[in-house]
């Protein structure tokens, strides 16, 4: 069956450390994991898949969301992904470790995914080859979260690194979406996010979604700047998870024929929400739309 929208990625074992978890907690994250439930709560209008890949220990939350309904596929793996989250004080920065991988996926594990829109949630630089991006792009409308392709472990560490394939890959990608410190290591030091924005636009990608912390995001497509809110949380707990719950947010409202500045109202409002505990987002769209209505301009 063809989805509105299919997320591809690892689903991974994270250990998340913060000044209030000093000793750390483990628990399922990755792209694929935090944009299924964060669909799992939204209105059933759009209908949605995930493809994953995972060692036999995260077998469990493939059982989990497959009983709360989510349509999901598990390709397998000899390991899963494993990252070590640490955060300080101040939770839009954080340093990551890499403890395991798991095996990157294939044009033939993939050749039965039909969609409208393929949101590949890369982790490690070698998650998606440029010959996976170009052929998914064949079938339906590529959506890229970088935050992967920059990514270069030494010794387990995680550095933020350009990546040889950039410019192949995102001819080939009509939405990316990246933070304020990635589209800096995307444009090779570009300082200003409008500027940055249009040179990623210039290699041919259609929506550049910049996401910025607490500082709300800006979207940039047709050759106009949408300046997006950041909406205050009640209390901040932890961040991990809130870029995918933005993606999430913005495709479900997008597929629905939300405008952009409309999609990314909603995604910023469900980042708030996710940002207030830990695990991926859990409330409702009402509980969304009314902060998008409190702090209406």
């Amino acid at each position: 069956m063809k989805k509105d929208i299919l997320c591809i990625g690892h689903i991974t074992h994270d250990r998340i450390i913060t000044p209030d978890m000093p000793n750390g907690i483990d628990c399922a994250g990755g792209t694929a994991y935090y944009v299924a439930w964060a669909m799992q709560h939204l209105p059933r209008n759009v209908s949605f898949g995930v493809v994953t890949a995972v060692g036999s220990e995260l077998k469990p939350e493939i059982d989990k969301l497959q009983q709360a309904g989510i349509d999901i596929h598990d390709l397998g793996s000899t390991t899963s992904v494993f990252f070590e989250n640490k955060y300080g004080a101040n939770m839009n920065n954080r340093k990551q470790r890499v403890l395991s991988k798991a095996d990157p996926f294939t044009i033939d594990a993939l050749k039965d995914c039909e969609a409208d829109v393929f949101h590949l949630g890369t982790l490690l630089v070698d998650d998606f080859s440029p010959e996976v991006v170009e052929y998914l792009a064949q079938k339906g409308r590529v959506c890229v979260d970088v935050q992967g392709y920059l990514r270069e472990v030494r010794n387990q560490h995680v550095y933020a690194v350009d990546w040889r394939d950039k410019l192949r890959v995102l001819k080939s990608t009509d939405i990316l979406k990246v933070n304020e410190h990635e589209i800096d290591v995307l444009t090779d030091g570009e300082k200003d996010l409008y500027r940055a924005a249009r040179i990623i636009a210039g290699w041919g990608v259609r929506e550049v979604l910049i996401t910025l912390g607490s500082y709300g995001s800006v979207i940039y497509a047709d050759d106009r700047f949408y300046e997006i809110p950041g909406y205050p949380p009640q209390r901040v707990v932890d961040a991990t998870g809130c870029g995918d719950t933005y993606a999430a947010g913005y495709l479900y409202a997008r597929a629905q024929g939300a405008n952009c500045y409309e999609a990314g109202k909603l995604a910023a409002a469900m980042c708030t929400l996710k940002l207030q505990h830990t695990g991926p987002f859990d409330a409702t769209l009402e509980d969304v739309e009314n902060i998008v209505k409190t702090y209406a301009e």
